[in-house]
């Protein structure tokens, strides 16, 4: 696929602006830096964005960031196409993140990652049909001695066993209709 065909693909047709909140926190980042060498802030930028808005990169957001650092989109969008941390498609709720590597292979991620799969249900565009989750097999997580492991979001989950797994998504699940219940009883 060309980049062109992957930059649309990205594309949320959204305008997006920093709430006075995230300014106060790009005004801090960027104060790390050097006024000449401010693009070195294009990671922890792009992180902002992501948590900020959608959990995800669409090109405006990209956009949105290259503009506060007055660099090219394209120099924005090769950092966040190098980084798997950077997600560039919708995700549920919670992305969960089961790592498959070595350690965590070894010591049955899996069993783990079946165990999740069968919680999470059935899935559309890598989302699951209620919205809560999606689920991203990874490499490495960093918790080798601490394997198998999952992420979910920015939260570690160590030393798992597939009933663990699977009680943890039923929670988060769990946790996400009590919420949407809440809000439209407020209505």
């Amino acid at each position: 696929m060309s980049i062109a065909a992957q930059m649309q693909e990205v594309a949320s047709g959204k305008t997006y602006k920093w709430s006075a909140s995230a300014q106060k926190r790009v005004k801090d980042i960027l104060a790390r830096y050097p006024a000449e060498r401010k693009q070195s802030g294009v990671i922890p930028l792009l992180a902002l964005a992501q948590d900020e808005f959608d959990g995800w990169l669409p090109v405006e957001l990209m956009q949105l960031v290259a503009d506060t650092l007055e660099m090219p989109y394209i120099r924005v969008y090769e950092v966040a196409t190098f980084y798997t941390m950077f997600n560039l498609k919708p995700v549920g709720k919670y992305h969960v993140q089961v790592c498959t590597n070595c350690a965590c292979m070894v010591r049955g991620s899996k069993e783990i990652l079946d165990a999740v799969k069968v919680e999470i249900g059935e899935v559309e565009d890598n989302i699951s049909k209620d919205g809560c989750f999606t689920l991203t097999e990874v490499e490495c997580l960093g918790a080798c001695t601490e394997a198998p492991m999952m992420q979910i979001n920015k939260d570690y989950h160590l030393k798992l066993t597939p009933a663990k797994a699977k009680a943890i998504i039923k929670d988060l699940r769990g946790a996400a209709g009590k919420k949407a219940k809440k809000a439209s009883a407020d209505e």
